[in-house]
């Protein structure tokens, strides 16, 4: 059995291209319990997700969480799932589509754009094997997280290295790291929130809240936090916010260890507990929503809020298809393709060059014996 992925049909004079893929965490493929622990086995296995010792953490996993926690998250998926599927799967696909177009239109070079899940599908495996077979032999990862973190950006590229340890001929490789302060990113966020401002109005207090991780792992050096608190000053500085106008939290907390604090649950349970008039919640490190932005924080932290003496909450929409994101999307892109981009390429001049290899090869096939 061949260790190597099986290459593409290649022809000499095929033109070569670039490739995106944008990378986000994952889906499962169904409502069903079984698509559920598929998808959750995946993830939690994992060893930039979670860090415990493998002996200990496999039994937990398989004997306890798999046991009973498929059951639960399915019905939560349940709540927010669409009749084209998953939120995530749907609104990250739109995006994908979105940016091509977006691409297409401003870049006249051949670029082609995939998404690529780190769990279930579409994998980042089938990302890469569409990638090549268009004959992309430049690829740039986007991690869809602003701020780095070890078990989400890592975990991204760690899913594409595995793939390229097994390709015989390997792409030029370049990935985006993070782009939590950049000014295109929070932008964008203003002005999704100025627009949803317009309709709604302004709040009394904005809350920002991003996905937790283990204190142990800031401890350790991960410098996700660091990099959510940027983000939410540069966006308050943006919106022109006060110190007490918005504040900055962490949602779902796993397990027993403690995590990046202020919780988010807490918070809202604090802020209706004071009688708070109006909340808005947005979460900035999620590019498209999903079922944690939609159940988690949009419905469990409604009720939370609500039933301490909370008086309006109103969940602000992430990025998703945004045209402003779109936009943002592509300037953070090729800001990174500089190098790879030929400003003089031309669809003539690349036929051209097609045409002067296959004379060539034809020429070279002749001599062999």
């Amino acid at each position: 059995m061949n260790y190597y992925t099986k290459e593409p049909q290649y022809q000499h004079g095929d033109p070569p291209k670039i490739g995106i893929i944008l990378a986000n965490l994952g889906t499962p493929d169904s409502l069903s319990t079984h698509a559920v622990r598929k998808y959750l086995q995946q993830f939690l296995m994992d060893r930039r997700v979670v860090e415990v010792p493998r002996f200990i953490w496999c039994w937990i996993l398989h004997f306890i969480i798999l046991v009973f926690r498929p059951g639960s998250s399915a019905k939560k998926y349940a709540k927010v799932w669409t009749k084209k599927g998953s939120p995530l799967l749907v609104n990250a696909s739109n995006q994908t589509k979105a940016l091509t177009l977006k691409i297409k239109k401003s870049v006249s070079q051949p670029i082609e754009v995939e998404l690529g899940m780190s769990y279930g599908n579409p994998s980042m495996k089938n990302a890469v094997l569409k990638l090549k077979e268009k004959n992309c032999t430049k690829i740039l990862l986007l991690p869809l997280y602003p701020q780095y973190a070890a078990s989400s950006s890592a975990s991204a590229m760690d899913a594409l290295w595995r793939i390229l340890l097994k390709t015989r001929n390997v792409p030029a490789v370049r990935t985006i790291r993070n782009y939590h302060d950049h000014p295109l990113y929070i932008n964008a966020l203003k002005l999704s929130i100025l627009q949803f401002w317009k309709k709604n109005g302004k709040p009394t207090k904005l809350v920002m809240s991003f996905h937790g991780i283990p204190k142990k792992s800031l401890m350790q050096g991960d410098p996700y936090h660091c990099e959510c608190y940027k983000t939410a000053r540069l966006l308050a500085e943006a919106l022109k916010l006060k110190e007490n106008e918005y504040v900055v939290s962490f949602q779902s907390r796993f397990g027993r260890a403690e995590w990046l604090k202020p919780y988010y649950a807490e918070m809202m349970a604090d802020l209706g507990k004071k009688k708070e008039k109006n909340v808005h919640v947005i979460c900035p490190g999620f590019s498209s929503d999903c079922l944690e932005t939609l159940e988690e924080i949009n419905i469990e932290g409604r009720h939370i809020f609500l039933s301490h003496g909370g008086k309006s909450f109103s969940y602000i929409p992430a990025l998703n298809d945004n045209s402003d994101w779109i936009d943002a999307m592509q300037g953070i892109i090729l800001e990174n393709l500089q190098g790879w981009i030929d400003k003089n390429w031309t669809a003539k001049k690349e036929s051209n060059n097609s045409a002067i290899t296959k004379k060539r090869a034809a020429l070279v096939e002749k001599k062999q014996p």
